[in-house]
Protein backbone atom coordinates (compact mmCIF):
# COMPACT_ATOMS: atom_id res chain seq x y z
CA UNK A 1 0.00 0.00 0.00
CA UNK A 2 1.40 3.36 -1.01
CA UNK A 3 0.97 6.44 1.13
CA UNK A 4 -1.51 8.61 -0.77
CA UNK A 5 -2.66 11.12 1.87
CA UNK A 6 -1.53 12.33 5.28
CA UNK A 7 -2.76 14.45 8.16
CA UNK A 8 -0.60 17.41 9.12
CA UNK A 9 -0.86 18.09 12.85
CA UNK A 10 1.10 21.34 12.64
CA UNK A 11 0.35 24.00 10.06
CA UNK A 12 -0.11 27.74 10.40
CA UNK A 13 -2.66 30.41 9.57
CA UNK A 14 -1.67 33.92 8.55
CA UNK A 15 -4.79 35.65 9.83
CA UNK A 16 -6.72 37.57 7.15
CA UNK A 17 -7.01 41.24 7.94
CA UNK A 18 -10.81 40.90 8.12
CA UNK A 19 -10.79 38.41 11.02
CA UNK A 20 -11.16 40.62 14.09
CA UNK A 21 -12.76 43.50 12.23
CA UNK A 22 -15.63 41.22 11.24
CA UNK A 23 -15.94 39.22 14.45
CA UNK A 24 -15.42 41.31 17.57
CA UNK A 25 -18.29 43.53 18.79
CA UNK A 26 -18.50 46.66 16.64
CA UNK A 27 -17.73 48.99 19.55
CA UNK A 28 -14.35 47.25 20.01
CA UNK A 29 -13.19 47.19 16.40
CA UNK A 30 -11.25 50.43 16.58
CA UNK A 31 -8.95 48.88 19.20
CA UNK A 32 -9.04 45.26 18.01
CA UNK A 33 -6.21 43.98 15.77
CA UNK A 34 -6.32 45.60 12.33
CA UNK A 35 -4.01 46.03 9.36
CA UNK A 36 -2.60 49.45 8.52
CA UNK A 37 -0.24 50.51 5.76
CA UNK A 38 2.33 53.30 5.93
CA UNK A 39 5.70 54.13 4.36
CA UNK A 40 5.52 51.11 2.09
CA UNK A 41 4.95 48.68 4.98
CA UNK A 42 1.97 46.63 6.05
CA UNK A 43 1.55 45.80 9.72
CA UNK A 44 -0.90 44.82 12.42
CA UNK A 45 -1.89 47.52 14.89
CA UNK A 46 -3.10 46.43 18.31
CA UNK A 47 -3.21 48.71 21.34
CA UNK A 48 0.14 50.53 21.23
CA UNK A 49 1.96 47.93 19.12
CA UNK A 50 2.80 47.65 15.42
CA UNK A 51 3.63 44.08 14.35
CA UNK A 52 4.74 42.96 10.89
CA UNK A 53 4.43 39.50 9.38
CA UNK A 54 7.86 37.97 8.83
CA UNK A 55 8.54 36.56 5.40
CA UNK A 56 9.71 33.21 6.79
CA UNK A 57 6.15 32.58 7.97
CA UNK A 58 4.66 32.67 4.48
CA UNK A 59 7.02 31.08 1.96
CA UNK A 60 4.57 28.59 0.41
CA UNK A 61 5.08 28.48 -3.35
CA UNK A 62 8.51 30.13 -3.17
CA UNK A 63 11.93 28.61 -3.77
CA UNK A 64 14.49 28.39 -0.96
CA UNK A 65 16.50 31.09 -2.69
CA UNK A 66 13.57 33.48 -2.22
CA UNK A 67 13.18 32.93 1.55
CA UNK A 68 13.69 36.03 3.67
CA UNK A 69 12.86 37.12 7.23
CA UNK A 70 12.02 40.61 6.00
CA UNK A 71 8.43 41.84 6.49
CA UNK A 72 5.91 40.59 3.99
CA UNK A 73 2.50 41.86 2.82
CA UNK A 74 -0.60 39.95 1.76
CA UNK A 75 0.18 40.77 -1.88
CA UNK A 76 3.50 38.97 -1.48
CA UNK A 77 2.08 35.73 -0.07
CA UNK A 78 0.09 32.85 -1.45
CA UNK A 79 -3.69 33.13 -0.98
CA UNK A 80 -3.71 29.79 0.84
CA UNK A 81 -1.75 31.35 3.67
CA UNK A 82 -4.80 33.25 4.89
CA UNK A 83 -8.01 32.35 3.06
CA UNK A 84 -9.84 29.09 3.95
CA UNK A 85 -10.98 27.98 0.48
CA UNK A 86 -7.57 28.64 -1.02
CA UNK A 87 -5.93 26.72 1.83
CA UNK A 88 -8.03 23.66 1.01
CA UNK A 89 -6.96 23.92 -2.64
CA UNK A 90 -3.32 23.93 -1.52
CA UNK A 91 -3.99 21.00 0.79
CA UNK A 92 -5.39 19.04 -2.15
CA UNK A 93 -2.31 19.86 -4.18
CA UNK A 94 -0.08 18.53 -1.39
CA UNK A 95 -2.32 15.54 -0.50
CA UNK A 96 -2.95 16.93 2.98
CA UNK A 97 -6.11 15.12 4.03
CA UNK A 98 -6.57 17.22 7.19
CA UNK A 99 -4.68 20.01 8.89
CA UNK A 100 -4.38 21.63 12.32
CA UNK A 101 -3.66 25.36 12.35
CA UNK A 102 -1.61 27.37 14.83
CA UNK A 103 -2.04 31.15 14.97
CA UNK A 104 0.47 33.68 13.67
CA UNK A 105 -0.37 37.23 14.74
CA UNK A 106 -1.47 36.05 18.23
CA UNK A 107 1.70 33.90 18.33
CA UNK A 108 1.71 30.16 18.95
CA UNK A 109 -0.59 30.05 21.98
CA UNK A 110 -2.20 33.49 21.93
CA UNK A 111 0.54 35.31 23.84
CA UNK A 112 -0.34 38.64 22.22
CA UNK A 113 -3.69 38.70 24.01
CA UNK A 114 -2.12 37.67 27.32
CA UNK A 115 0.17 40.71 26.96
CA UNK A 116 -2.70 43.08 26.17
CA UNK A 117 -3.72 45.81 28.59
CA UNK A 118 -7.47 45.55 27.96
CA UNK A 119 -8.39 41.98 28.85
CA UNK A 120 -12.07 42.50 28.02
CA UNK A 121 -11.19 43.18 24.39
CA UNK A 122 -8.50 40.49 24.49
CA UNK A 123 -11.03 37.86 25.54
CA UNK A 124 -13.30 38.84 22.64
CA UNK A 125 -10.29 38.53 20.31
CA UNK A 126 -9.54 35.03 21.59
CA UNK A 127 -13.13 33.97 21.01
CA UNK A 128 -13.15 35.57 17.56
CA UNK A 129 -10.06 33.58 16.49
CA UNK A 130 -11.63 30.37 17.74
CA UNK A 131 -14.96 31.01 16.05
CA UNK A 132 -13.18 31.81 12.79
CA UNK A 133 -11.40 28.43 12.87
CA UNK A 134 -14.56 26.56 13.82
CA UNK A 135 -16.87 28.23 11.31
CA UNK A 136 -14.77 29.14 8.28
CA UNK A 137 -12.40 26.17 8.35
CA UNK A 138 -13.83 23.18 10.24
CA UNK A 139 -17.55 23.65 9.56
CA UNK A 140 -17.11 24.92 6.01
CA UNK A 141 -14.81 22.03 5.09
CA UNK A 142 -15.86 18.96 7.09
CA UNK A 143 -13.08 16.54 7.89
CA UNK A 144 -10.34 18.79 6.51
CA UNK A 145 -9.35 20.65 9.70
CA UNK A 146 -8.71 19.53 13.26
CA UNK A 147 -9.99 22.56 15.19
CA UNK A 148 -7.39 23.82 17.66
CA UNK A 149 -8.30 26.73 19.92
CA UNK A 150 -6.43 29.42 21.81
CA UNK A 151 -7.33 30.32 25.39
CA UNK A 152 -7.18 33.38 27.67
CA UNK A 153 -3.89 32.44 29.30
CA UNK A 154 -4.23 35.07 32.03
CA UNK A 155 -7.23 33.38 33.68
CA UNK A 156 -7.48 29.55 33.97
CA UNK A 157 -11.18 29.73 34.88
CA UNK A 158 -11.93 31.75 31.75
CA UNK A 159 -9.73 29.30 29.84
CA UNK A 160 -11.76 26.39 31.19
CA UNK A 161 -14.97 28.10 30.12
CA UNK A 162 -13.59 28.63 26.61
CA UNK A 163 -12.53 24.99 26.42
CA UNK A 164 -16.04 23.91 27.39
CA UNK A 165 -17.67 26.36 24.96
CA UNK A 166 -15.57 25.35 21.97
CA UNK A 167 -15.57 21.62 22.76
CA UNK A 168 -19.34 21.73 22.41
CA UNK A 169 -18.79 23.19 18.94
CA UNK A 170 -16.36 20.47 17.85
CA UNK A 171 -12.94 21.73 18.97
CA UNK A 172 -10.33 19.01 19.48
CA UNK A 173 -7.29 20.73 20.96
CA UNK A 174 -6.02 23.85 22.70
CA UNK A 175 -2.75 25.68 22.20
CA UNK A 176 -0.72 26.11 25.37
CA UNK A 177 2.74 27.34 26.28
CA UNK A 178 5.69 24.97 26.42
CA UNK A 179 6.85 26.95 29.47
CA UNK A 180 4.35 29.46 30.89
CA UNK A 181 6.87 30.84 33.41
CA UNK A 182 8.59 32.63 30.52
CA UNK A 183 5.31 34.44 29.92
CA UNK A 184 5.23 35.62 33.54
CA UNK A 185 2.73 32.93 34.52
CA UNK A 186 2.94 30.15 37.14
CA UNK A 187 4.55 26.85 36.20
CA UNK A 188 2.64 23.65 35.50
CA UNK A 189 3.91 22.39 38.90
CA UNK A 190 1.47 24.68 40.72
CA UNK A 191 -2.29 24.30 41.04
CA UNK A 192 -2.83 27.55 39.11
CA UNK A 193 -3.67 25.66 35.91
CA UNK A 194 -5.92 23.03 37.48
CA UNK A 195 -9.22 24.49 36.18
CA UNK A 196 -7.85 24.52 32.63
CA UNK A 197 -6.25 21.08 32.88
CA UNK A 198 -9.43 19.64 34.35
CA UNK A 199 -11.54 21.11 31.55
CA UNK A 200 -9.18 19.73 28.90
CA UNK A 201 -9.13 16.37 30.65
CA UNK A 202 -12.92 16.19 30.81
CA UNK A 203 -13.48 17.43 27.25
CA UNK A 204 -10.78 15.19 25.75
CA UNK A 205 -8.91 18.24 24.43
CA UNK A 206 -5.27 17.62 23.54
CA UNK A 207 -2.88 20.28 24.87
CA UNK A 208 -0.74 21.20 21.85
CA UNK A 209 2.49 23.04 22.66
CA UNK A 210 4.31 24.48 19.69
CA UNK A 211 8.02 25.08 19.93
CA UNK A 212 8.46 28.79 20.67
CA UNK A 213 5.16 29.07 22.54
CA UNK A 214 7.12 30.24 25.59
CA UNK A 215 8.28 33.31 23.58
CA UNK A 216 11.74 32.23 24.71
CA UNK A 217 13.66 29.87 22.46
CA UNK A 218 16.80 28.64 24.21
CA UNK A 219 20.17 29.85 22.96
CA UNK A 220 23.68 29.43 24.33
CA UNK A 221 24.53 33.12 24.01
CA UNK A 222 23.09 36.30 22.55
CA UNK A 223 25.50 36.06 19.61
CA UNK A 224 24.82 32.41 18.84
CA UNK A 225 24.71 32.26 15.01
CA UNK A 226 21.15 32.20 13.70
CA UNK A 227 21.48 28.88 11.87
CA UNK A 228 23.05 27.24 14.92
CA UNK A 229 20.20 28.61 17.02
CA UNK A 230 17.59 27.25 14.61
CA UNK A 231 19.22 23.80 14.65
CA UNK A 232 19.44 23.76 18.46
CA UNK A 233 16.45 25.51 19.96
CA UNK A 234 13.48 23.32 19.00
CA UNK A 235 14.73 20.12 20.64
CA UNK A 236 16.25 22.02 23.57
CA UNK A 237 12.97 23.76 24.38
CA UNK A 238 10.76 20.74 23.96
CA UNK A 239 13.02 18.37 25.88
CA UNK A 240 12.48 20.57 28.90
CA UNK A 241 8.72 20.58 28.26
CA UNK A 242 8.64 16.79 28.02
CA UNK A 243 10.51 16.26 31.29
CA UNK A 244 8.54 18.99 33.08
CA UNK A 245 5.30 17.22 32.24
CA UNK A 246 6.50 13.67 32.94
CA UNK A 247 7.62 14.67 36.44
CA UNK A 248 4.79 17.13 37.17
CA UNK A 249 2.18 14.72 38.50
CA UNK A 250 -0.40 16.20 36.15
CA UNK A 251 -0.92 12.97 34.24
CA UNK A 252 -1.66 11.15 37.47
CA UNK A 253 -4.06 13.88 38.58
CA UNK A 254 -5.73 14.18 35.16
CA UNK A 255 -5.57 10.68 33.68
CA UNK A 256 -7.25 11.53 30.37
CA UNK A 257 -4.92 14.44 29.60
CA UNK A 258 -2.81 14.23 26.45
CA UNK A 259 -0.09 16.60 25.22
CA UNK A 260 1.42 17.05 21.77
CA UNK A 261 4.93 18.45 21.31
CA UNK A 262 4.27 20.38 18.11
CA UNK A 263 7.15 20.96 15.68
CA UNK A 264 9.58 19.67 18.27
CA UNK A 265 10.64 16.67 16.17
CA UNK A 266 11.28 13.23 17.73
CA UNK A 267 14.90 12.12 17.36
CA UNK A 268 15.90 13.49 20.76
CA UNK A 269 13.11 11.72 22.67
CA UNK A 270 14.83 8.32 23.24
CA UNK A 271 17.83 9.87 24.99
CA UNK A 272 15.71 11.89 27.43
CA UNK A 273 13.44 8.95 28.23
CA UNK A 274 16.49 6.80 28.96
CA UNK A 275 18.14 9.58 30.97
CA UNK A 276 14.95 10.06 33.01
CA UNK A 277 14.94 6.36 33.83
CA UNK A 278 18.61 6.47 34.85
CA UNK A 279 17.95 9.42 37.15
CA UNK A 280 14.97 7.67 38.70
CA UNK A 281 16.96 4.50 39.27
CA UNK A 282 19.81 6.25 41.07
CA UNK A 283 18.11 9.21 42.76
CA UNK A 284 14.54 8.14 43.47
CA UNK A 285 14.87 7.37 47.18
CA UNK A 286 16.08 10.74 48.41
CA UNK A 287 13.96 12.53 45.76
CA UNK A 288 10.84 10.92 47.23
CA UNK A 289 11.62 12.64 50.55
CA UNK A 290 12.60 16.19 49.54
CA UNK A 291 13.52 18.41 46.59
CA UNK A 292 16.61 20.56 46.05
CA UNK A 293 17.74 23.45 43.92
CA UNK A 294 20.71 22.04 42.00
CA UNK A 295 21.83 25.59 41.11
CA UNK A 296 22.07 26.74 44.72
CA UNK A 297 25.56 27.70 45.90
CA UNK A 298 26.95 24.65 47.67
CA UNK A 299 28.93 26.70 50.19
CA UNK A 300 25.69 28.28 51.41
CA UNK A 301 23.70 25.03 51.50
CA UNK A 302 20.97 23.68 49.22
CA UNK A 303 17.43 24.99 48.97
CA UNK A 304 15.09 22.24 50.13
CA UNK A 305 11.46 21.76 49.23
CA UNK A 306 8.69 19.24 49.69
CA UNK A 307 8.99 15.81 48.10
CA UNK A 308 7.79 15.92 44.52
CA UNK A 309 8.47 12.42 43.25
CA UNK A 310 6.43 9.23 43.55
CA UNK A 311 8.53 6.05 43.82
CA UNK A 312 5.99 4.26 41.64
CA UNK A 313 6.39 6.63 38.68
CA UNK A 314 6.69 4.73 35.38
CA UNK A 315 8.17 7.21 32.92
CA UNK A 316 7.74 4.96 29.88
CA UNK A 317 4.10 4.29 30.58
CA UNK A 318 3.36 7.97 31.21
CA UNK A 319 4.96 8.84 27.90
CA UNK A 320 3.12 6.10 26.03
CA UNK A 321 -0.26 7.08 27.46
CA UNK A 322 -0.02 10.87 27.40
CA UNK A 323 2.71 12.30 25.13
CA UNK A 324 2.82 12.56 21.35
CA UNK A 325 5.68 13.84 19.22
CA UNK A 326 5.37 15.43 15.80
CA UNK A 327 7.97 15.77 13.07
CA UNK A 328 8.53 17.39 9.68
CA UNK A 329 11.74 15.59 8.69
CA UNK A 330 13.46 13.28 11.16
CA UNK A 331 15.32 10.25 9.80
CA UNK A 332 17.09 9.71 13.13
CA UNK A 333 13.79 9.61 15.00
CA UNK A 334 12.33 7.07 12.59
CA UNK A 335 15.38 4.85 13.09
CA UNK A 336 14.61 4.94 16.82
CA UNK A 337 10.89 4.35 16.41
CA UNK A 338 11.03 1.15 18.44
CA UNK A 339 12.09 3.20 21.48
CA UNK A 340 9.69 6.11 20.94
CA UNK A 341 6.73 3.96 19.96
CA UNK A 342 4.88 3.95 16.66
CA UNK A 343 1.68 4.98 18.46
CA UNK A 344 3.23 8.22 19.73
CA UNK A 345 4.42 9.84 16.50
CA UNK A 346 2.56 12.04 14.00
CA UNK A 347 3.53 13.72 10.73
CA UNK A 348 3.31 17.42 9.91
CA UNK A 349 4.22 19.61 6.94
CA UNK A 350 4.37 23.09 8.58
CA UNK A 351 2.66 24.97 5.73
CA UNK A 352 3.42 27.82 4.95
CA UNK A 353 6.62 28.20 7.03
CA UNK A 354 10.18 27.97 5.76
CA UNK A 355 10.71 24.51 7.30
CA UNK A 356 7.74 23.15 5.36
CA UNK A 357 7.88 20.12 3.07
CA UNK A 358 4.71 21.17 1.18
CA UNK A 359 3.82 20.29 -1.55
CA UNK A 360 6.28 17.36 -1.65
CA UNK A 361 5.49 15.81 1.76
CA UNK A 362 3.75 12.75 0.36
CA UNK A 363 6.72 11.73 -1.79
CA UNK A 364 9.13 12.33 1.06
CA UNK A 365 6.96 10.32 3.44
CA UNK A 366 6.99 7.39 1.05
CA UNK A 367 10.77 7.51 1.08
CA UNK A 368 11.08 7.90 4.87
CA UNK A 369 8.43 5.37 5.84
CA UNK A 370 8.50 2.92 2.96
CA UNK A 371 10.56 0.31 4.88
CA UNK A 372 8.03 0.17 7.71
CA UNK A 373 5.01 -2.15 7.89
CA UNK A 374 1.91 -0.75 6.19
CA UNK A 375 0.07 -0.54 9.51
CA UNK A 376 2.88 1.59 10.98
CA UNK A 377 2.94 3.86 7.94
CA UNK A 378 -0.80 4.44 8.31
CA UNK A 379 -0.47 5.22 12.02
CA UNK A 380 2.19 7.88 11.46
CA UNK A 381 0.50 9.52 8.48
CA UNK A 382 -3.18 9.34 9.48
CA UNK A 383 -4.18 6.87 12.19
CA UNK A 384 -2.45 8.34 15.22
CA UNK A 385 -3.78 11.84 14.54
CA UNK A 386 -7.33 10.49 14.25
CA UNK A 387 -7.00 8.56 17.50
CA UNK A 388 -5.17 11.20 19.54
CA UNK A 389 -7.46 14.06 18.51
CA UNK A 390 -10.61 11.89 18.30
CA UNK A 391 -11.06 13.16 14.76
CA UNK A 392 -12.83 11.80 11.70
CA UNK A 393 -11.06 12.97 8.53
CA UNK A 394 -12.67 13.47 5.16
CA UNK A 395 -12.96 10.50 2.83
CA UNK A 396 -10.17 10.90 0.25
CA UNK A 397 -12.54 9.57 -2.41
CA UNK A 398 -14.73 12.64 -1.88
CA UNK A 399 -11.90 15.04 -2.72
CA UNK A 400 -11.69 16.32 -6.28
CA UNK A 401 -8.02 16.78 -7.02
CA UNK A 402 -6.85 19.83 -8.98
Amino acid sequence: MSINWFISVDDHLIEPERLWQERVPEKMRSIAPRIERADGQEFWVYEDRQIVTTGLNAVAGKSKEEFSPEPISYDDMRLGCYEPDARVTDMDQGFVLSSMLFPSFPRYCGQIFHEAKDKVVALECVRAWNDFILEEFADAHPGRFIPMMIIPLWDPKLAAAEIERTAALGAKSIAFSENPTKLGLPSIHTDFWDPMFRAANDAGQVISMHVGSSSNLIRTSEDMPTLAFMAYSAAANQAGTLLDWLFSGNFEQFPNLKIALSEGSIGWIPYFLERAEQVIDKQRFWASRFDINMNAAHDRGESFGEASFDLDTDIRQLFKDHVFGTFIEDAAGLRLLDIIGEDNVMLECDYPHSDSTWPDTINLARKWLGHLPEETQHKITIGNACRVYDFEPADPASIKLP
